[in-house]
């Protein structure tokens, strides 16, 4: 059993795995506040008032059109040039110049623009039967929207939704290529480097960080899926999102 823990491979599991928290964590934080603010930008598009619709057309577009790692840069930037004149005032600079805040900051701006715009899509693709059916039955436009819209809505654009989560995990890699490392805050790739600038060992320290990229992607791809079985528990077909590759077609 010692032979096995002092292999490189067993010590870079060991070693990356501290960091691989750091990337956990920004996910974890993005995405329960991604979600609502990407629902509220989706319905806000939808919206017959020209304000609100213009309003989420311009911020989907900012975030989707340009690179998240200029995202990551301006933000910080800006911050940086607040910090004398506001959030020192304020006794937040620790806070607002934090890696551990503004990454998970820009990229709850960032993916609640590209989740908005699949939320948004499902809404189009709501069969509008049931949309006059609801309306037939005298329901308000709140029972309504939680009877008829919202389920079909998840329904629909889980499967997208669903990719859209794993795309933001992969995301937080740049959140330090970017962003100060502040003591000990490295990230997978940041600390897979710093490994590799040691024995220029470029195939094992990279392979394990992508190992637990890949790890921690299937675990989410199984718990979106189970969510996405209970969405669509009504239907006599199963609906799965399929993960294992098709040797056969």
């Amino acid at each position: 059993m010692d032979w096995l823990m002092s292999t490189p491979f067993v010590q870079d599991i060991v070693i990356l795995f501290k960091p691989a928290l750091y990337n956990i964590y920004f996910a974890l934080v993005s995405i329960p506040f991604g979600f609502p603010l990407a629902i509220l930008l989706a319905l806000g598009k939808n919206s017959r008032n020209r304000l609100i619709a213009s309003f989420s057309k311009v911020y989907i577009y900012a975030f989707r059109g340009s690179p998240l790692f200029i995202q990551f840069f301006m933000f910080y930037s800006i911050s940086l040039a607040c910090n004398q004149s506001l959030w020192k005032p304020l006794g937040l600079d620790g806070l607002m110049l934090n890696p551990l805040f503004i990454g998970p900051l820009v990229l709850i701006l960032n993916t609640s623009a590209y989740a908005a715009e699949i939320f948004y899509g499902a809404l189009q693709t709501i069969p509008k039967g049931e949309i006059e059916a609801s309306r037939a039955l005298g329901m308000t436009k709140w029972q309504e929207f939680r009877t008829t819209t919202w389920p079909n809505m998840l329904r629909l654009a889980w499967p997208g939704y669903t990719n859209e989560v794993v795309f933001l995990f992969h995301a937080t890699a740049i959140v330090y290529f970017t962003l100060p490392v502040i003591n000990d805050q490295k990230d997978l790739l940041n600390k897979a480097g710093e490994l590799f600038e040691k024995d220029y060992n470029l195939f094992l320290h990279f392979s394990v960080a992508a190992l637990y990229f890949l790890v921690i992607s299937m675990i989410l791809f199984y718990l979106l899926n189970l969510v996405n079985k209970y969405l669509n528990r009504h239907l006599k077909v199963r609906s799965n999102l399929k993960i294992k590759p098709s040797y056969i077609r």
